[in-house]
């Protein structure tokens, strides 16, 4: 059976006058789009920017929701209720599905710290199910491929894609290591090529401790942010096609 694989990336997180990352130098090699709700980054006019143009290329769109942290771009640790965090939730979803045309979502991904929380938190993990779910059962949670959240999400009811990162280092659990640690980020090209080609073709990651661990995925995630990040988009996409690696929606995966 060939492999299938999902292509996402984090998008429309520029604001104001300030642009980041290469969304439209990107966007032609992935197939969903997470695209920040003005939480962490993005508003009004660049979320509806980047919505038009995943529409034009095809791309699924998603939403990128995240703790109310606009200053330290959602990376930040907080500590909220599940009440708050279902309304916060809500509130970024219903912004961004204004902006679509058919006013759905194929996807959703928090954004920082509210995801890497989720990890760990089953509180917040099922927090953010309950928020997908009682906004539209069919949306997909794009959570981390072997953490306990992906087992609470396919329990409660809730569609889901196991992701892995091209470019960030994992620790002996599977989880992502902070950025905080030298290393987290993975800026040499072809080393994210090949780490991406062996998790997907063989199920397996090392972690930045060099230790060999199982992983399974449907998406694969390329951070638009990373240095070298066009390049990395077009050289992946390129080398998953030439390793029997088929990139299609998530939609059709899960």
């Amino acid at each position: 059976m060939k492999l299938k694989i999902d292509f996402n990336c984090d998008m429309g997180e520029s604001f104001g006058m300030y642009k980041m990352g290469a969304d439209e130098q990107i966007i032609p090699y992935i197939t969903s789009a997470n695209i920040a709700c003005g939480f962490h980054a993005g508003d009004p006019n660049w979320m509806n920017q980047t919505v038009k143009l995943a529409e034009k290329n095809n791309v699924g769109i998603g939403a990128h929701p995240s703790f109310p942290d606009l200053k330290g771009f959602g990376r930040r640790n907080m500590n909220v209720s599940n009440e708050e965090v279902k309304n916060d939730l809500k509130y970024q979803m219903g912004a961004l599905t204004a902006f679509t045309k058919d006013k759905k979502l194929q996807h959703v991904k928090p954004h920082g710290a509210m995801y890497n929380q989720s990890v760990e938190d089953e509180n917040l993990s099922r927090a953010i199910c309950e928020a997908i779910l009682e906004f539209d059962e069919n949306i997909i949670l794009i959570a981390l491929a072997n953490s306990k959240w992906i087992k609470i999400a396919k329990e409660m009811g809730l569609k889901v894609a196991r992701e892995i990162f091209a470019d960030r280092a994992l620790n002996p659990d599977g989880s992502l290591v902070s950025r905080s640690i030298t290393g987290s980020v993975i800026h040499d090209t072809k080393t994210v090529i090949n780490r991406s080609i062996k998790m997907i073709k063989n199920g397996s990651a090392t972690t930045i401790e060099g230790k060999e661990i199982s992983v399974e995925a449907d998406s694969i995630c390329l951070h638009s942010d990373t240095p070298g990040s066009i390049e990395m988009a077009k050289l992946l996409h390129s080398e998953l096609g030439q390793n029997g690696i088929e990139i299609q929606k998530i939609t059709s995966l899960v």
